[in-house]
């Protein structure tokens, strides 16, 4: 499943929870990538990814969790 992250409406923006929460949930995404992701989506613009097939019922549960709004895109 691909997920499109548009923008994080928290109140108190957690960088390092956000970041974390790509890394568990993207395919192929190291820590490094997932700081850059969250630094992207922070300043405004979308991120699209591949999300495990296994965990994307919790992926989404941990997106919800942490304000971020997404869109599935397949």
């Amino acid at each position: 499943m691909k997920i499109n992250l548009l923008s994080c409406d928290a109140i108190r923006l957690d960088k390092k929870g956000i970041a974390n929460c790509i890394e568990a949930i993207a395919k192929e995404i190291n820590a490094a990538q997932a700081f850059q992701f969250t630094e992207i989506l922070l300043e405004g613009d979308p991120v699209d990814f591949e999300v495990n097939d296994k965990n994307s019922g919790s992926a989404l549960r941990a997106l919800r969790k942490l304000d971020i709004d997404y869109q599935i895109l397949d």
